[in-house]
């Protein structure tokens, strides 16, 4: 079978990719607007809600310790590191 395919027309090879992809994107259509619009709206509070809680983390350490930012700083990189993990492994299981 292989050997045929060589053989055939590239135009003939072209429809039959293009008929395959249209049945495959009625099959799995497109998600909606809002769809969208909701996925970003879980990424950023993926992203958000740990960098806060480092933040609050940080300065309730801070505060113990009389240190400044010394704590809060780390801690906001922390939950940034920790958002953007979340959020790259979210993305690559939709």
């Amino acid at each position: 079978m292989a050997g045929e395919r060589k053989n055939e027309d590239p135009v003939e090879e072209a429809a039959r990719r293009a008929e395959a992809r249209e049945k495959m994107g009625i099959e799995t259509p497109e998600p909606s607007l809002g769809s969208r619009l909701g996925q970003i709206g879980i990424l950023g509070w993926a992203i958000v809600t740990p960098i806060l809680l480092g933040i609050v983390l940080g300065r309730l350490a801070d505060r113990a310790f009389g240190t400044g930012i010394f704590f809060t700083a780390p801690a906001i990189f922390l939950g940034a590191a920790i958002g953007l993990h979340a959020a790259w492994k979210w993305m690559h299981h939709q």
